[in-house]
C-alpha cells in the first residue's frame, strides 16, 4: 500500500484532501506544519508528500530542502 503524507498547517484543508483521497488505497498520514511534516516523512518514508508551501513554522520549500539534504531520507 502506498503511503501519503499530507502536511498543510490548515486543518480544515488537510482533512478536506484526507477525505477526498479516503476512497483510494492509501495509508494517509498527516502532519500540521513544516517541522511535524519532516519528522513524520523521516520516519515512516512516505511514496508521496502533499506538502503546503506558505506554513508559519517551516515553509514547504525548506521541508523540500532538508529532504533533499538528508542522506538518509533518500
Amino acid at each position: 500500500m502506498m503511503k501519503l503524507l499530507i502536511v498543510d498547517d490548515s486543518l480544515d484543508a488537510m482533512a478536506v484532501a484526507k477525505i477526498r483521497l479516503a476512497k483510494e488505497n492509501l495509508n494517509i498520514l498527516c502532519a500540521d506544519g513544516g517541522t511535524a511534516g519532516l519528522e513524520v516523512a523521516r520516519r515512516e518514508k512516505p511514496d508521496l508528500i502533499l506538502l503546503d508551501l506558505d506554513m508559519p513554522d517551516m515553509s514547504g520549500f525548506d521541508v523540500c530542502r532538508a529532504l533533499k539534504a538528508d542522506r538518509n531520507y533518500a
